[in-house]
């Protein structure tokens, strides 16, 4: 591992490119005179009304939506208006995080509507889902929902549906064939099995990897890669955090 510190200039984030300046990787490329780049390693594509139909999923039977991300959120408000359902002025939102409800202004009246937030698990909405039991719950998710979720909600007790209502799909990545990075930053399992779907024959050699969560950490790991940065950590909780120690150190 001693022999992989060598100096880091280039970093490869695999997710979209931040709407705006103002952000930690823009401050962590101007602090320590890196090249950051941006490119999503995968993406999601909406299931058509007629997929839809085949899960036999009736939307007028659910009181209450669980949403897990903004994507999910996205992909219910449109299937609804493809299959011409109106979603009821009394449902209920339960979001994993503020920022999640605060996005459903998109397509409801905020002030109006029930809407419940955690911090970021479901686990945060514990004592409002208690309160709420008794609410037939809809999950929107992708093909590849998310585990910790759907767990807490059976091992509670609570009466939800999974909806498959996008799918995460690989983005196509020939055009970075050539190009190397010191660092590539992947924050989900899928995108490490984009990157080797992409590059079968890729090999890690000098380049770090630098996974975010115990899932992605599993997948690179199975996926016989080199982890060199780990985050979140009681030292780093933010993966910027987690590079800038790793660079400094480096760096020197």
């Amino acid at each position: 591992m001693e022999d992989r510190k060598k100096k880091v200039k280039s970093i490869l984030v695999t997710l979209p490119k931040p709407d705006t300046d103002k952000n930690p990787y823009a401050e962590l490329a101007k602090k320590n005179n890196l090249k950051i780049d941006f490119r999503s390693f995968i993406h999601v594509e909406g299931v058509t009304a007629k997929e839809f139909r085949k899960e036999r999923i009736n939307l007028a039977e659910f009181t209450a939506v669980i949403f897990t991300s903004r994507n999910s959120a996205d992909h219910f408000f449109r299937i609804c208006e493809e299959m011409r359902f109106e979603v009821p002025a009394d449902m209920k939102y339960f979001c994993l995080s503020e920022t999640i409800a605060l996005y459903l202004q998109k397509y409801i009246q905020y002030r109006k509507r029930k809407i419940f937030f955690g911090k970021q698990t479901a686990a945060d909405l514990a004592e409002v889902l208690k309160k709420h039991s008794a609410e037939k719950f809809l999950y929107p998710c992708s093909d590849v929902a998310a585990e910790e979720t759907q767990k807490f909600l059976l091992d509670n007790g609570y009466k939800f549906t999974p909806a498959v209502l996008f799918r995460t799909v690989c983005s196509d990545l020939s055009d970075l064939a050539d190009v190397f990075y010191d660092i590539i930053v992947f924050f989900s399992p899928s995108s490490i099995q984009s990157l080797f779907k992409n590059f079968p024959d890729f090999k890690q050699n000098n380049t770090r990897i630098a996974a975010f969560g115990a899932t992605t950490h599993k997948a690179a790991l199975d996926a016989g890669l080199i982890i060199d940065i780990v985050a979140p950590t009681p030292a780093a909780p933010s993966m910027t955090m987690a590079i800038e120690q790793y660079t400094k150190l480096v760096n020197k």
